[in-house]
Parts: C-alpha cells; structure tokens; sequence
C-alpha cells in the first residue's frame, strides 16, 4: 500500500500536472469564450469530484450573474439563467471575495435557498432533473480590485468529494481564468479606446474637408448673386442664366454631401428602415440618370436591362439613393465624361445591377477599403475630388440591408465598374398556378 505522504505526491504531481495544462490552453490564440470552454474541459478532466461546472460571468450592464461556460449541463438552457447579486452560492461566494467549500448535501441546500424559482427551474432543466449537488467548491474570479465571476465546481453523485485542500488548488485555477478574462478585457478596452481614436481622426478630417468643400461652393454662390444683384450691370441674359446654372450646380453639389452626411447618421444609430414594396430597378435607373444628366452633360448614361427582368421587393427610397450614390461617384472618377453603363442580370436566387465608367479607375490598394466610411480615392491623375467618402459606404449599407451585397472591380486608367445584388421574391408553387 501506498503511505499518505506518497499519495499526497501524487495528488500534488496530478495539480501541477493540471494547472500546466490550464496555463497552456489560456495562452492558446482563442476567443474568450473558446479559451474558457476548452479551460473547463482540462478542470473537470483533472478534478475526480468536479462532475459539473460553470463559469458564472457578472453583466454589469443587467446587474446579473450568466453563465460563460459550463460542463454537465445543456448550455442552451443555463444560458437563459440570470443570478442576482449576492442570489445563491455565485452571489455569495463573489460578494466575499474568498474561495469556499460547502462539503454536505444540507449545506449545499442551505446556500441555495435563496435562489429564484425561476432559475432553480432552469438549473433543473438545463441538468436534466431536479437534484442538488452533494457537495460544491466555489472561487471568485478576480485580478487586484476587477472582480469578475465566480468559478463553481459540484460533485452531483459522488462517491469522491471535494477537500478543504482541494480549495488553493481550484482558486489557483480560478486567479488563471481571471487574468486570462483580464487580459481579454483590457485588450477589447485598447482596441475600442483605438478605434473610437480612429473614428474620431477621421471624423476631424471629414468635417475639415467638409467645411472646406462647402465654403467653396457658398463662395461661388455668393459672387455670382452678388454679381446679378449689382444695379450698375446690365447684365445679358444669357450671361444671367450661366450665373443661375452655377449656382444650381454649386447647391447640388452641397445638398449630394449634406444627404450624405444625414444618411450616414440614420445608419450610425441604426434608424435604417426598410419598406418594400414592388419595384422595377430599371425604371429607377431611368429616373436616376436623367436627373443627374442634367448636371453632367459630358457623361451618355446607358440603362440596359432584359425585357425578363423581374420585379423586386424592395424600398425605392434608398434604392434609389444606391443609384444616386454608385452614379455619381462614376461621373466623379471620369471628369472628360463618356459612358456609365447600368446594366441587370438576372440570378436564379438575385438579380445584379453593375454600374460601369470610362473613368480614371481605381488601384488595388485603394479597392479594399473603398467601402469604409470617410475612405477617399486617392486621385491618380492630380485632379481634385470633392466629396464626403460616405457616399458608397451609405449604398453597401443600404444594400446589406435589404439582404444582398456590393464590390467593385476597376484598372487605373480603365474605368471601374460597381456591383450590387439584391435577392428575388421567393416564388412558391401556388404563385405559379395562379
């Protein structure tokens, strides 16, 4: 037989052999809920007593304790669990701040006495009966004053149990997950202080350019109001509408990057709402490009789509606004003019729409991000572009939302050509007999 000082060796050599496992998997590349679940797989591999566990994470946001991980329960089920602060073994053990045992099956019902109907109802359902655990170890989660959740391991059946000395080996454990959860959290704090720095950059840029752009035009428009208001000039009338032409064109140009900007902040608070209804996208095409024809007589828009093109459901508002978007960045990138060539296809499951240039084309470099917010096309040719850099990312959003997808393929110096997808009504049998 084996002494008791050579079983303690080996319970000893079977911890370490166990908290270097733990260790190895919270350094693994995985997500934190990954890292967790696979963490609770190496415990409850190691621990005889542990039949069930739960990594019990508190929602600051809904002032409750849910479960992140578990073992031995249906997760879908204990996920709808909510403890309350100090509810249950969770809530007391996390209000203490120190590891506990609860060794017998009465005191296991006494620290959960307190515990919802609600939730005792869920436990139930998600272990598969109505049984309290026979023993529990319990320890905070939790690095420095960041207190985080609780680990809690039980023993459902037995025969073996959880020890007073099983306790520095399962906080040990515990302080591991918590600086892993630690780390997790202070990275995805640097990474939202990193983009909300971004965003800001780019926001501090845009409304620079935009201020820039717009007093150019109301500049524009000043001098030339200014210019037919002077009493002591006759001016001709063809030289008053040339005046009353610039200026519309400069209003136009102000009201495309205002709508810009306002369709921007609809999608940011997510007020994108979408109405569908029965659409021809080729009559919207029509309706877009000779509005914009108007302001860009150099361009010979081309609408072409089969005589078979199906009718769609969408909102022909911001469809719409996708067109406007799409062609006018296409007038924008080919300022000798030429042809923009909208043409549809038709998909067995969508329908197409392209949106082709004869324009200055866009680089490689520049395709990736050409649908990120304020994201400007560097000008090959030196030509000066105005522009909010909103414009194609309000289409993809626009676009994304009615459930289809937008890209784009250029060549500098040979035009670009935009594409967006939009699904087609289901058909079912019944529509087809009638």
């Amino acid at each position: 037989m084996r002494s008791n000082g050579d079983q303690e060796i080996t319970v000893l050599t079977r911890q370490l052999h166990a908290l270097t496992e733990v260790a190895k998997t919270l350094t693994s590349p995985l997500e934190l809920p990954d890292l967790l679940h696979a963490v609770m797989d190496k415990i409850i591999g190691v621990l005889d007593p542990a039949e069930l566990g739960v990594i019990m994470l508190w929602d600051q946001s809904a002032g409750l304790f849910r479960s992140e991980t578990s073992f031995g329960f249906e997760e879908e089920i204990l996920n709808e669990m909510g403890l309350r602060a100090g509810e249950s073994i969770t809530g007391k053990v996390f209000d203490e701040g120190q590891a506990r045992l609860i060794k017998t099956p009465e005191e296991v019902a006494a620290n959960m006495a307190d515990m919802r109907e609600a939730n005792r109802s869920i436990m139930a359902r998600a272990l598969g009966y109505d049984e309290l655990p026979i023993c529990t170890v319990a320890a905070p989660l939790s690095v420095v004053n960041r207190k985080y959740g609780v680990l809690v391991l039980e023993t459902l059946h037995g025969p073996a149990v959880f020890t007073e000395a099983d306790l520095p080996f399962v906080q040990t454990i515990a302080d591991l997950v918590a600086l892993a959860i630690d780390r997790a959290s202070l990275e995805a704090k640097a990474d939202a202080i990193r983009e909300a720095q971004q965003a800001e950059r780019l926001r501090s840029e845009v409304m620079a350019t935009l201020s820039h752009q717009l007093r150019m035009p109301l500049s524009s428009i000043k001098g030339y109001t200014t210019a037919l208001l002077l009493e002591e000039v006759e001016w001709e009338k063809e030289k008053r509408i040339e005046f009353l032409r610039l200026v519309e064109k400069e209003c136009d140009g102000m009201q495309t990057m205002i709508t810009e900007l306002l369709d921007s902040a609809l999608i940011d608070v997510g007020q994108l709402s979408i109405e569908r209804q029965p659409l021809r996208l080729q009559h919207l095409a029509r309706e877009v490009t000779a509005e914009i024809q108007h302001h860009a007589p150099n361009h010979r828009p081309i609408v072409d789509f089969p005589a078979d093109f199906p009718i769609i459901d969408a909102d022909p508002r911001w469809i719409k606004q996708v067109f406007r978007n799409i062609i006018d960045n296409a007038i924008k990138y080919s300022p000798t003019g030429g042809l923009v060539v909208i043409r549809g296809e038709v998909r067995p499951t969508d329908v197409v729409v392209s949106i082709a240039d004869q324009g200055v084309g866009i680089s490689p470099e520049d395709l990736i991000p050409l649908f990120e917010k304020y994201f400007r096309v560097k000008s090959h040719t030196g030509l000066h572009l105005t522009g909010t850099g909103l414009g194609l990312p309000v289409a993809r959003a626009i676009v994304e939302a009615h459930g289809g997808r937008i890209w784009a393929e250029s060549k500098v110096g040979q035009g670009t050509t935009l594409w967006f997808s939009l699904p087609r009504p289901i058909v079912t049998e019944s529509d087809d007999v009638d």
